[in-house]
């Protein structure tokens, strides 16, 4: 139960420094993913359905926050918590290059949902602009960021693991 509720207060955390700290460092062209990151570890790490109840709230998180239809954000969060969780058989703690490689893919994959159902259907057609100004850039904070966040995120899941063995 102590682990779920860090980890609720973790995406809340995630997603203010995203959307509220972020834009506002001038020099930042592109910001990292922390959902993203947050969503695909849980997935990873926890397997299936915890990936899908974190990437359900991420995307509660992000739908309530951005206008457009309601669900765009939570059926892509839920779709990379689940297929993310399909890789927990291939889990190890000091495995650090499954969890770049899914990250560098996440994000691939939520940069072409964006593009296709935010800017190819409104004939927006200039794909490499978006490839070479908004993905690139942004896939590559975000693999940077998931360096630091995923060895962070695995030592307090360890610690959390271990007090839990320790009451029960």
């Amino acid at each position: 139960m102590r682990r779920i509720l860090f980890n609720i207060i973790l995406m809340i955390v995630a997603f203010t420094i995203q959307n509220c700290i972020f834009p506002l460092i001038p020099f930042l062209t592109a910001t990292p993913n922390l959902l993203l990151i947050l969503t695909f570890s849980f997935g990873f790490i926890h397997g299936k359905n915890a990936g899908m109840y974190y990437g359900l709230l991420a995307g509660i998180l992000l739908d309530l926050f951005y206008s457009g239809p309601f669900g765009f954000y939570t059926l892509l969060f839920v779709n990379i918590g689940y297929f993310n969780g399909i890789f927990t058989k291939y889990y190890y703690e000091d495995y650090i290059t499954l969890p770049l490689f899914l990250s560098l893919v996440n994000e691939l994959v939520y940069n072409l949902y964006i593009y296709v159902l935010r800017f190819l259907i409104r004939n927006r057609l200039d794909i490499f602009y978006y490839a070479g100004e908004i993905v690139i850039p942004e896939i590559i904070f975000t693999t940077v960021t998931t360096l630091l966040i995923y060895r962070l995120f695995l030592s307090t899941d360890r610690r959390l693991r271990e007090m839990e063995d320790r009451r029960g």
